[in-house]
Parts: structure tokens; C-alpha cells; sequence
């Protein structure tokens, strides 16, 4: 008999094999057609009852991949916003981090994924804000640093408003520009230094650090 570590180890494989073939054929459709479960399991060379044994259905599957990109995501933020000591840069490594997104085969990934993820209803798939949750915790240190009296709050207003930013790119099929950028990341940077409680205030440019 396998060992549970043993059969714990394929059962990963095989989900983490038809995710990505199932983003692969998202990416190849794009927002022209849907891959069907047998198209799925055949690019990952698996079966049907394989499939199932892991997924009630194809909505199930891109909630996984919805989920999966989301983790990734934060991943790769949280890598972004370690480089910089200032909140107000880690803020600013934030946005830029968030809107590159809407960049190359990237954007074009994402906006299939979102795209076959409209089909699931309520479920969700089914919103544009898949990631807020996870990606808006990443922000409640740096922004209790700079002042902020409702750390939580404040970086849930900032990631549902930048992933709206970034979802009028992805379907508008457009990359924001360095400028845009570096002014929606000083514009929240600002609104957090300008709300912080009489007590806090001072010198704020210079604790925080300015958005690049």
C-alpha cells in the first residue's frame, strides 16, 4: 500500500497538472471560447475520473485557479514590498506590484481566467476582486505606520480600488503607465498621512518615506 505522504504528494500533482493545463487552454481561448473538461484533462494527461476525484465540476476547477493566482499574487508582493523599510514605499511597491498585472501575456492570462470565472455566478469566481482579502492584508503594517487609525479598513478601500483599476485595464486591454502608477500609490499615501489623528502628526514625508 502507498503511504499517505506517498499518495498525498500525486494527489497534489495531479491538481497542480490540470490547473496549469487548464490556464494554458484559457490563455490559448482567450475570451473567444471556454475548454471543456475533456479538453482539460487531455492537454494534462490524466482522465475523466481523475478529474472528479479532484473537482465537483469546471467551476470548481477555476475557483482552484482563481485561489491558486490570488496566493501567487500575494507571494510575489509580499516579495516586492520586503525589499523597501519605508511604509510609504512598501505601499508604493504594493500598487506597482498589483497594476504590472495588466502587463504582457500576464494580462492576457488573467483576463481568461476572470473571463471563464464569470460563468460560476455568485460563487467566488464570479467577482473581478478575487484577490482583496489576501493582497489587502499585506497592507495593514506598512499603513499602521503611517498613521492610519483603521489599518484594515483603509487597505481594503486600497485593494478593491486598485483591483478595480486593474480590471478596467485587463478588459480594456491597456497597461497603466509609470506615471499613473506612481500617482495612484502617492494619492493613497497621501489621503493615509492627511487622515491620521492630530496626536500623530508631524513631519510625515519624512517618517513614511515618499512614493517613488
Amino acid at each position: 500500500m502507498q503511504t499517505l505522504a506517498k499518495r498525498g504528494s500525486e494527489y497534489a500533482s495531479e491538481v497542480r497538472r490540470l490547473i496549469d493545463a487548464a490556464i494554458g487552454l484559457m490563455r490559448q481561448c482567450g475570451t473567444r471560447s471556454s475548454p471543456r473538461v475533456t479538453d482539460i484533462v487531455s492537454a494534462a494527461g490524466l482522465s475523466n475520473d481523475t478529474f472528479y476525484r479532484h473537482f465537483r465540476s469546471k467551476d470548481a476547477l477555476v475557483v482552484a485557479i482563481i485561489q491558486d493566482g490570488a496566493e501567487r499574487l500575494s507571494s510575489y508582493l509580499a516579495h516586492q514590498m520586503a525589499k523597501e523599510s519605508r511604509p510609504a514605499e512598501q505601499v508604493a511597491r504594493w500598487v506597482a506590484g498589483v497594476l504590472s498585472q495588466a502587463e504582457g501575456e500576464t494580462a492576457a492570462t488573467t483576463l481568461a481566467v476572470l473571463w471563464n470565472g464569470g460563468a460560476v455566478g455568485n460563487g467566488q469566481a464570479s467577482g473581478r476582486h478575487f484577490a482583496n482579502e489576501p493582497l489587502a492584508a499585506l497592507l495593514h503594517a506598512p499603513l499602521a505606520a503611517l498613521g492610519s487609525a483603521e489599518p484594515p479598513l483603509d487597505a481594503s478601500l486600497i485593494s478593491h480600488s486598485t483591483l478595480g483599476k486593474l480590471s478596467d485595464h485587463l478588459w480594456q486591454r491597456t497597461s497603466p503607465s509609470r506615471a499613473e502608477v506612481d500617482h495612484i500609490a502617492d494619492f493613497y499615501i497621501r489621503a493615509i498621512l492627511a487622515a491620521r489623528s492630530p496626536a500623530r502628526h508631524g513631519p510625515a514625508r519624512s517618517e513614511g518615506g515618499g512614493a517613488k
